[in-house]
């Protein structure tokens, strides 16, 4: 290559490297960041990088603690969450900027409450979020609270942790997901429990069929009468192991009917006597940790009722007894007794009330209420059990599908479905479930077959009206109307009738139908759980002073699953529920 032809080739490399240069200084300058959103602990680092299109570089810079020239951020120290704002700046274009969140947060601290089993876990987070606890009895921790929302802007969250066994340690780490996605795992913290007295601890024994799996969550136990100071509410593990228990200190002989966890993670729970249905009642929230939120007494309702405009609702009442529902609305039906004297005769009858969120009368169902004198009315002169205890009802139901209520008369042998309407019906009965009732039995003998003196009854199906079903205990006292075990009735027995029901054909079917692992006299409930088996409860079941509680397969064999006995005392009702945090499955 001649010398000229060598000056050409540099000349053109010259002219590409200078256009090069060119090309690169016309770019528009981009910078970003990353991590984008992110959360650690106060006084914790994190390394961040910038990416941009010069070789110049970024400047970094931090709303509050430290980071340096290599991205390295140091959050500031101290008890208090803070929200910092990380920026990286150009420095070929100091205009040129991105920016990142991190959500500071401050220490959780884990405190004892007035419950042994029961601690509180409280944090500020800085910015609005969600914060769930975990604990166990190790760092895999294994059981979660439910989750609860951070104040918009930021503010303290406190959730008491339950489900502990007594006497034991236990490892508590919250975790905050904030509104941007990121998540701080606060560092691991122990809390040992404390221990109930001895005396007040229900006697429970609980089994697991060998090769079988139980439905997961926790047991919620309402212990009635009892030979031993024992404590008549208690939550346990499927293990029997208590794990809450809740002493009303209430006097006058009365007992709780029932008791059941709100959707606002509170107890509710009716104290009142067996006999008269009602007596010295007391409808009481508590929280976790035992605290009483607000209660309501005989006194209080009939107070109420006195002042209350709505149709029907100028009664007097024993007090509040066996059942309550809360609604959608935030409304609470009740179920309380009255009297009135027929024939000379002083007859116990029942009331549904509705209160408002105030807890003030707003409707009122009254079974002597003579408006109620529709084709099915229920008449006085028919006393198939125990008059002049003449209803005895025990439970109630919302069918969410129609706005109307399902009512169990023990008394009667029947479940009752009232026009109720959300508030807006006229009381009328549309129909009578059970013997001599508006319905036919399939599948099943009529009458034996029926459920007789009945207790707790629920759906099954997702739906509640038209065709769906429903599930109860039917403990059959007066079985074939004639009390069992009397010369030429029927021998003694308790059954779980599973009945699939149409209200237009007006037929009941019977399915799933098991004898009952015992006669129980008394007391009871029956639910199809997720698993699609079948618990119920047998308030009267064991032998003595006892009460059982089993689960089983719903099929022809009805194979125990599970099964759980408490001694010296009865069990009105055995109910499983997820856990203590509704929405969150153990």
């Amino acid at each position: 290559m001649d010398l000229k032809s060598l000056r050409g080739i540099c000349a053109l490399c010259l002219v590409l490297a200078v256009a090069g240069c060119g090309q690169e200084s016309n770019l528009p300058i981009n910078v970003s960041i990353s991590p984008q959103d992110t959360a650690i602990g106060t006084g914790q680092s994190i390394q961040f990088t910038a990416t941009t299109n010069n070789t110049k570089g970024v400047t970094w810079s931090a709303t509050s603690g430290t980071i340096d020239s290599n991205g390295n951020f140091i959050a500031p120290a101290g008890p208090q969450s803070a929200t910092v704002t990380v920026t990286a700046k150009s420095k070929k274009e100091p205009t040129k900027t991105a920016s990142a969140t991190v959500n500071v947060v401050a220490p959780g601290q884990v405190s004892a409450t007035a419950n042994v089993q029961v601690a509180l876990y409280s944090i500020s987070p800085a910015a609005a979020g969600n914060v769930s606890v975990q604990f166990g009895t190790d760092t895999n921790y294994g059981l979660t609270t439910w989750t609860q929302p951070v104040p918009q802007g930021g503010g303290a969250v406190s959730l008491f942790v339950a489900g502990m066994k007594a006497n034991t340690l236990y490892h508590i780490r919250g975790v905050v997901t904030f509104g941007d996605g990121s998540q701080f795992m606060d560092a691991d913290q122990t809390f040992t429990t404390g221990a109930n007295p001895a005396a007040q601890l229900p006697a429970i024994t609980a089994t697991t069929t060998t090769g079988m799996t139980p439905q997961g969550g926790v047991e919620l136990l309402d212990l009635v009468v009892g030979s031993t100071p024992a404590s008549q509410i208690a939550v346990t593990d499927l293990g029997g192991n208590v794990l809450w228990i809740y002493n009303s200190g209430l006097t006058g002989g009365v007992i709780p009917n029932p008791i059941k966890l709100l959707p606002n993670g509170h107890f509710l729970i009716n104290y009142s006597t067996a006999v008269p249905d009602g007596g010295n009642s007391v409808l009481r929230e508590v929280d976790l940790t035992g605290a009483t939120i607000w209660e309501l007494t005989a006194a209080q309702l009939n107070t109420e009722l006195a002042a209350a405009t709505c149709a029907g609702c100028n009664v007097t009442v024993i007090g509040t007894h066996h059942d309550f529902v809360q609604l959608p609305n935030g409304h609470l039906i009740v179920i309380a007794s009255t009297q009135e004297t027929i024939s000379g005769v002083v007859v116990t009858g029942d009331v549904v009330i509705d209160l408002d969120q105030n807890h003030q009368p707003v409707w009122l169902w009254n079974a002597f209420d003579p408006s109620n004198l529709d084709p099915n009315h229920l008449d006085t002169d028919r006393r198939p059990y125990l008059f002049p205890d003449w209803m005895h009802t025990n439970a109630i139901l919302y069918s969410a599908d129609d706005g109307n209520l399902i009512v169990c008369i023990r008394h009667q042998n029947w479940l009752i479905k009232i026009d109720y309407a959300n508030g807006t019906g006229t009381g009328n009965i549309i129909w009578r479930l059970g013997y001599q009732g508006d319905f036919t039995l399939a599948g099943g003998t009529d009458p034996t077959d029926w459920f007789w003196a009945q207790h707790g009854p629920s759906f099954v199906s997702s739906n509640t009206t038209g065709q769906f079903s429903m599930i109860l205990f039917d403990n059959g006292n007066d079985r074939d109307s004639l009390i069992c075990g009397s010369t030429g009735a029927p021998v003694c027995h308790s059954t779980v009738p599973l009945l699939q029901l149409d209200e237009t054909a007006k037929t009941a079917t019977l399915g799933f139908h098991p004898n009952a692992q015992a006669y129980s006299s008394f007391g009871g409930n029956a639910a199809v759980l997720k698993n699609g088996n079948v618990e119920y409860c047998e308030s009267a079941g064991g032998p003595g002073l006892a009460g059982d509680i089993y689960e089983v397969t719903q099929d022809s064999s009805a194979q125990v699953v599970w099964q759980m006995q408490v001694t010296n005392q009865y069990a009105y009702r055995g109910q499983r529920i997820p856990s203590f945090y509704p929405g969150v499955q153990w």
